[in-house]
């Protein structure tokens, strides 16, 4: 099998992704690849604790590297990171990178153009699958999971900190992707067919957090506004 890093980041789509690439025994994943917010020792955007990433690398038996970011880094900070990390890798002799990616173009153009540029080739093993169905197939082969955080700006606070299963999908709105594949929600998985043993945690208080625009986003062209989520804090 050819060898592999995985961009994990402990969620849903993350880890159909690997279940998808353990089974075509095509990649034999080294390492899990995962972008933390050193500021607050948390895994970014999804806000879940550092040791329950580690618990999680842990139960795949798959040694885990970060990719250490301020609190609100600037792309050219979160660019210089990456570049860091993954030359580290490809000095082992990997040179290819799955993600659990589904449908944003300009985000699979982006992550092939700037891992391109230092001879990395991108695999994307759920692209362009129905979300609906993949959702599906991800709670028919036994992953468990729960929604860690919500954008509030798709989503009202009562949908975070519940388990990703049926009830949670039947009252998604519909203009909201099955897979929160828009960034409307985030998960953690702690349990499936991909982990040796179930991650243990305890739910915590649900938090909310504004953050300024991010500097890419079309539809917030001013640089002052904000935009919040909640976060459900994992023990």
């Amino acid at each position: 099998m050819t060898p592999a890093y995985f961009n994990w980041s402990g969620g849903k789509d993350s880890a159909l992704a690997f279940w998808k690439v353990l089974k075509a025994r095509e990649f034999k994943v080294e390492y899990l690849l995962t972008s933390m917010n050193s500021f607050h020792n948390r895994v970014s955007m999804h806000g879940v604790r550092r040791n329950l990433l580690e618990s999680q690398a842990s139960s795949l038996n798959i040694p885990l590297i970060t990719i250490e970011l301020p609190e609100e880094p600037s792309m050219a900070e979160y660019e210089t990171a990456l570049i860091h990390e993954v030359g580290r890798i490809k000095d082992q002799g990997i040179t290819y990178s799955i993600f659990g990616d589904i449908f944003l173009e300009d985000l699979k153009i982006y992550r092939e153009q700037k891992l391109a540029s230092v001879g990395i080739q991108c695999v994307f093993p759920i692209w362009k699958r129905d979300t609906k169905q993949l959702i599906r197939e991800f709670l028919d082969e036994g992953f468990k999971a729960i929604v860690v955080c919500i954008n509030e700006k798709f989503l009202d606070k009562s949908f975070c900190g519940r388990k990703l299963d049926e009830n949670f999908l039947n009252e998604l709105p519909s203009t909201v992707d099955a897979c929160g594949e828009n960034g409307e929600f985030h998960s953690f998985v702690y349990d499936g067919p991909v982990f040796k043993y179930p991650i243990p945690f305890v739910k915590g208080e649900i938090v909310y957090k504004e953050y300024k625009a991010p500097e890419n986003i079309d539809d917030l062209p001013d640089p002052e506004k904000k935009y919040g989520f909640y976060f459900c804090d994992l023990l």
